[in-house]
C-alpha cells in the first residue's frame, strides 16, 4: 500500500447512494477550494451564508456552504459550530476538509481543534493517492496517529464504467484500525478479508505497511495440489532490512513429503543490482538410469539461483549467475523450472563507441537423462576484443578481432582455441539503384585439443595436440530493390545475388565445439560463414541467389523472401549429409510472414528438397485475435534425414497449442498443450509412438483493477525419476496492496 494521502473525489451524478456506515463510495461534496489569499497564522478566514454570535457563550455559529481557513487548512461544511472559549470547531453536514498537501477526508459530523487538525469525524472516508479507500463509522486523530472503527479498506474501484456505485471485487472490514503516520503502518483488528461480497478469510490481526517502500509482513499464499507432493500451502513473509535490500522467506507446507524452505534476497546498490534465490528440503529421490543403485534415498535437496550485474562506470560493468540443483529432478519435482540444464555464468565487459571487450566464462550442469555430466564443458576464459575502424582509402569499415576460449570436461574432451581476424564491409549505391555490398575477411587459428577419443562423434574431434588454420574469404553481394504501386499498395520486389569465395581449407583436424547444430534457413543463406559459430568455415566457391518480396497494404502486410545457392565445385563438403547445403545445389529455403492488423499474425518458415520438393523443415507460428482474445498455434517439423551420430541434428515433429477467451469483461479462460509427433522412423533413439502429449495447461481467471483469481489444471505426461506424470491443481490470489 501506498503512502496514505487523503484525496479529492469527483462528485457522483445520479448513480451516487446516501452515505452509511462503512460506506467506500464518493461523497456528493467537492473539498474546499484554495482561498487564494494568505491567512495570518494567528487568524481565522471563513465565509458562510448566516453568521450568528452568542456573547454570553462565545460561540460562533456559521451556516449555509460554510468555508474555514487557518494555517493552510480548510473546511467546507453546511454547518459550523465554533467555541471561542473551548477552542472546539463542530462541522456538521456533508464535511470536506483539506490540509496544506491537498489531502481531503470527508465525514458527517467532524469534531476539529481549533487549529482544524486534530479530532474525531463521523462517518469517515479516506481516500489514499494509489485509489484505495478507507471508510469507518467514526474516526480520531491525535498527532500522527489516526484510529479508527468499525473500518472497511479497499483498493478497488467503487463505481463501474456508468459511474455507478458498485460492490468491490475484495474489501477488508475490522472492528479497529489504527494508522501511524511516523511509522508508516496501518494495522488492523478484527479483520475479515471478502470477496464479491462474501466474507472468506477471518483474520485476528493484519499489519500493512502504508509507506511506498513496504514492509515487513504475510505476503499472498500459494495453494496447488500435485499427485508427488499432495496438497501445498507456500506462505511467504517479507522482510524489509533496508530501503534497499529485503528478504522473504516461504515456508512450502506439503501433505505427502516434508516441508521446504525457500528464501530470496535482494539488494539494489550504487553500481548495481544482485538478488539470492534458493530452496532446501530432505526428501527422498528415486535414481535415474545413470544412478546403478536404483535405490530410492532420503538426503538434503534443493537449489540455488543467484544472480546480478553492476555498471562500474559508463563503460565498464561486471555481470554473473550462478545455478545449480543437488539433484537432476529436483526443480520438476518440485515444480520450480523446466529447465533441462543450468548454466552459471561470469562476464567482464568494456563498450564504447567503437570497441568491444568481454572476459567470460561459464558452466553447465546438465539435468537430463542419459547426458554425462563430465562431457559438458566448462569454459574459462572466454576472450573477445573487438575493434572498428573508418577506411580512410575507400570509405568502408573495418571489423578487428581477437578472441580465445578454452573448454574443459571432467571426462571428456579438452580444448583451447585462439584467432585474430580483420573484416572489411562497403557498400554502394549505383545509378541504377542497385545495392553493392562488398566484404574481405581474413583470419588466424590456432587450436590446442587433447582426449579426442572421449568424444563420440569422431566428426567433432578434430586431431589432438596444435593445430593451426588461415582463412581468407570474400564476397559480393547485389540487391535490386523495384518499388512501385500495386493492389491499392505498396509493392517491392528485390531480386539479390551473391558471389562468395573461400580457399580450400584445414577444417577436418580442427575440433568442433561450437559449429554444430547447422541447418540451413533463411537467416544464414546468405551469411559469409554458414555455419554458427567459429570452428566451421565453409570453403570453396558458391553463388547464392534469391529474391525478397514486400507488399503493404492498409491494415495488411506480406513478406516473403525465398533462395538457394549453387557451389562452384563438385569437391566434397563440410557439411553433414541431409543439411540441405551438402551438394552443389542447396535446397531451397524461405520465409512468409503475413500480418493483418493487430489481429493475425502468421510466420512460415520452410525447406524443400531441391530434387523433389519435399518438406525436410517446415515451422509454422500464427497468432489470431486480440490481447484479451487469442489463439497461438505453433508447428515444427524437421525432416532431415542425417545420418546417426549427430546428436545435435535429430529430426522432430511437434505441435503448440495456447489460447485465451475473454468470457466477460473480468473473466477468461486459457488452456495450452504440446504435442510430440516424433515417431522412430524420424528418430531411432525416439521412444514416441508418433503422438506423446508432452504438457497439458486449462484453467480460468478473474483480473480486474484490484483482484487477480485463477484456477489452473496442469497434467505432464512424462516421468523422469521422481517428477512423476500426473495432474496438478494450482490456486492464485493477489490482492492489490494487501500482502507485500
Amino acid at each position: 500500500m501506498e503512502a496514505i494521502r487523503w484525496a479529492t473525489l469527483p462528485i457522483v451524478g445520479l448513480c451516487s447512494l446516501p452515505a452509511a456506515a462503512q460506506d467506500l463510495s464518493p461523497r456528493p461534496v467537492a473539498p474546499p477550494p484554495e482561498t487564494g489569499a494568505e491567512v495570518p497564522a494567528d487568524q481565522i478566514e471563513f465565509s458562510a451564508a448566516t453568521v450568528e454570535y452568542d456573547q454570553n457563550a462565545d460561540v460562533i455559529t456559521a451556516s449555509g456552504d460554510v468555508r474555514v481557513a487557518r494555517e493552510g487548512n480548510r473546511l467546507r461544511a453546511d454547518r459550523v459550530i465554533w467555541n471561542r472559549r473551548s477552542g472546539e470547531v463542530r462541522a456538521e453536514g456533508d464535511v470536506a476538509i483539506t490540509n496544506p498537501a491537498g489531502d481531503t477526508a470527508y465525514g458527517d459530523s467532524v469534531v476539529l481543534a481549533e487549529d482544524l487538525r486534530d479530532g474525531a469525524v463521523a462517518n469517515l472516508l479516506l481516500v489514499l493517492d494509489n485509489g484505495s479507500r478507507l471508510a469507518a463509522e467514526s474516526g480520531n486523530r491525535e498527532g500522527a496517529v489516526f484510529t479508527l472503527s468499525r473500518a472497511a479498506y479497499t483498493p478497488c474501484a467503487v463505481v463501474d464504467a456508468n459511474g455507478c456505485p458498485r460492490e468491490p471485487s475484495f474489501k477488508v472490514t475490522a472492528r479497529r484500525v489504527v494508522y501511524d503516520e511516523n511509522r508508516e503502518r496501518i494495522r488492523f483488528e478484527g479483520a475479515t478479508v471478502s470477496l464479491f461480497g462474501l466474507p472468506i478469510l477471518p483474520l485476528p490481526v493484519l499489519s500493512q505497511p502504508t509507506g511506498s517502500g513496504g514492509g515487513p509482513g504475510l505476503l499472498v499464499p500459494d495453494v496447488r495440489i500435485s499427485r508427488v507432493n499432495g496438497f501445498e500451502v507456500a506462505q511467504p513473509y517479507y522482510f524489509k532490512l533496508s530501503p534497499n535490500r529485503d528478504l522473504t522467506i516461504t515456508p512450502h507446507i506439503y501433505t505427502s513429503v516434508l516441508p521446504a524452505l525457500e528464501g530470496q534476497y535482494r539488494a539494489l546498490t550504487e553500481d548495481g543490482a544482485y538478488q539470492l534465490r534458493g530452496m532446501l528440503t530432505y526428501s527422498g529421490r528415486e535414481s535415474l538410469s545413470l544412478d546403478p543403485t536404483g535405490q530410492e534415498r532420503d538426503r538434503l535437496r534443493g537449489f540455488v539461483d543467484a544472480s546480478g550485474r553492476f555498471q562500474l562506470d559508463p563503460n565498464w560493468s561486471i555481470s554473473g549467475s550462478i545455478r545449480r540443483a543437488t539433484d537432476r529432478t529436483f526443480l520438476r519435482r518440485y515444480d520450480i523450472s523446466r529447465d533441462d540444464r543450468l548454466r552459471s555464468t561470469i562476464n567482464v565487459e568494456r563498450i564504447d563507441a567503437d570497441s568491444y571487450f568481454s572476459l567470460a566464462g561459464w558452466a553447465v550442469q546438465t539435468l537430463r537423462v542419459g547426458e554425462s555430466q563430465g562431457q559438458t564443458p566448462i569454459a574459462l576464459p572466454v576472450v573477445d576484443y573487438r575493434r572498428r575502424i573508418n577506411d580512410p582509402l575507400l570509405g568502408g569499415r573495418v571489423e578487428l578481432q581477437l578472441n580465445s576460449l578454452a573448454i574443459g570436461r571432467t571426462d571428456g574432451q579438452d580444448t583451447q582455441r585462439a584467432f585474430a581476424g580483420a573484416r572489411w564491409d562497403l557498400r554502394r549505391l549505383t545509378n541504377w539503384g542497385q545495392e553493392v555490398d562488398f566484404t574481405l575477411l581474413g583470419r588466424v587459428d590456432a587450436y590446442h585439443t587433447d582426449e579426442t577419443l572421449l568424444t563420440a562423434t569422431i566428426p567433432y574431434r578434430g586431431d589432438e595436440g596444435w593445430q593451426a588454420r588461415g582463412i581468407a574469404a570474400a564476397a559480393i553481394d547485389v540487391r535490386w530493390p523495384l518499388v512501385g504501386a500495386a493492389f491499392g499498395g505498396t509493392q517491392r520486389i528485390t531480386p539479390r545475388v551473391q558471389f562468395a569465395v573461400t580457399p580450400p581449407l584445414r577444417n577436418d583436424p580442427i575440433p568442433n565445439e561450437d559449429s554444430r547444430a547447422f541447418d540451413l534457413d533463411d537467416s544464414n543463406l546468405f551469411s559469409l560463414n554458414r555455419f554458427p559459430g567459429y570452428d566451421r568455415f565453409e570453403d570453396g566457391a558458391r553463388v547464392t541467389y534469391g529474391v525478397d518480396y514486400a507488399l503493404t497494404l492498409p491494415g495488411v502486410t506480406v513478406a516473403a523472401n525465398v533462395g538457394q545457392s549453387l557451389r562452384m565445385s563438385g569437391d566434397e563438403t563440410i557439411f553433414p549429409a541431409g543439411t540441405g547445403v551438402d551438394e552443389r545445389f542447396s535446397d531451397f529455403v524461405g520465409r512468409t510472414e503475413v500480418r493483418f492488423r493487430d489481429f493475425i499474425s502468421l510466420t512460415h518458415r520452410y525447406r524443400l528438397d531441391k530434387d523433389d520438393f519435399e518438406l525436410r523443415r517446415n515451422e509454422i507460428d500464427a497468432t489470431i485475435g486480440t490481447r484479451r482474445t487469442y489463439l497461438v498455434l505453433g508447428y515444427l517439423r524437421l525432416n532431415r534425414d542425417i545420418e546417426e551420430g549427430y546428436e545435435d541434428l535429430s529430426d522432430r515433429e511437434e505441435v503448440r497449442a495456447g489460447g485465451r477467451v475473454q468470457v466477460s469483461r473480468f473473466w477468461s479462460v486459457f488452456g495450452s498443450a504440446i504435442v510430440d509427433l516424433t515417431n522412430r522412423s524420424e528418430d531411432p533413439l525416439s521412444i514416441a509412438d508418433g503422438f506423446q502429449p508432452i504438457r497439458s495447461r486449462l484453467g480460468f481467471a478473474y483480473s480486474d483493477d484490484c483482484l487477480e483469481l485463477g484456477l489452473t489444471w496442469r497434467r505432464d505426461y512424462e516421468d523422469t525419476g521422481d517428477a512423476r506424470r500426473g495432474n496438478s491443481f494450482l490456486f492464485r490470489v493477489a490482492l492489490r496492496n494487501i500482502g507485500r
